[in-house]
């Protein structure tokens, strides 16, 4: 299917390294993404004070859980590096905010559309705040329930800014019978508009049968190693998985077929008029 938009989530594996980030880009390129998304946050805000000195084991010792997550935080500048970045490749960057401040700095980039991550939507100031713009949102559901997203889409349809519901299981990773992939039906079939899929197993197959099942807009957590320090590097796939996902997505039209039962190929008549013949 050559019009799923599929986004490659580096999230936060980049583990605060700009060249690190880069070379995902490059995986999601060579992989064939339309896509990569990051997660840009103010550590302060959106980090309780009560956790700020938790104490957390890193590869550089033992830190403060406030300065671990500020370690692993890009800079605006980097964020603008990556965004120019992106745009000389030909590949598109997305970023989820989660807080006002950071929701208004992406939207200083233009980014094609914007992402409201699934814990942000129990936040309406900020909810109503990116459904202001006007830019199309994808809107992962993961963690509500159907009347929380009836709210949700009431919000964007208020505000008239189009939208694209995922449906989202906010597992990490998440395991294949908590999947539920049969929602992404529900939610084409409850609110008649453009559905998705954001996934966060360890495999390849989820993204390819929500496809199966309506889904156009196909995201993935990736990374170069599943192995590298990081809370997301469990629920991302590397390099060869993403290839192969996005291969057999592109393959589902070619195997789908015209459904035309009218005439037989030239190459099943060649079948029948040997077996027939005989």
């Amino acid at each position: 299917m050559n019009n799923i938009y599929i986004i490659g989530e580096i999230g936060i594996n980049h583990n605060g390294e700009l060249a690190l980030a880069k070379k995902m880009i490059d995986m999601a390129i060579d992989s064939g993404c339309n896509a990569v998304k990051f997660q840009k946050r103010e550590v302060e805000k959106v980090i309780p004070k009560d956790m700020w000195n938790v104490k957390k084991e890193t590869p550089y010792g033992i830190v403060n859980y406030i300065e671990y997550k500020k370690g692993i935080e890009l800079s605006k500048n980097d964020y603008i590096t990556l965004k120019k970045y992106c745009d000389d490749k030909g590949i598109d960057f997305l970023a989820s905010a989660w807080d006002l401040d950071s929701l208004e700095f992406i939207e200083s980039l233009k980014p094609k559309f914007h992402k409201l991550a699934s814990p942000m939507l129990r936040d309406k100031e900020f909810v109503n705040k990116i459904s202001s713009y006007g830019r199309e949102v994808l809107i992962s559901t993961g963690m509500s329930t159907i009347e929380e997203i009836d709210d949700i889409v009431n919000i964007f349809k208020e505000n008239n800014c189009p939208y694209t519901l995922l449906h989202c299981v906010s597992v990490y990773p998440c395991p294949d019978e908590l999947l539920n992939l049969k929602a992404i039906e529900t939610l084409r079939e409850r609110y008649k508009c453009n559905i998705g899929y954001s996934g966060h197993s360890s495999g390849i197959q989820d993204g390819i049968i929500a496809c199966t099942l309506g889904a156009r807009v196909i995201e993935k957590h990736i990374t170069l190693d599943r192995s590298m320090f990081g809370s997301d590097q469990s629920s991302s796939i590397e390099s060869t998985g993403l290839k192969r996902m996005i291969r057999d997505i592109r393959l589902l039209d070619t195997i789908y077929g015209s459904g035309d039962k009218t005439k037989l190929s030239n190459e099943e008549l060649k079948v029948r008029e040997k077996l027939y013949g005989r």
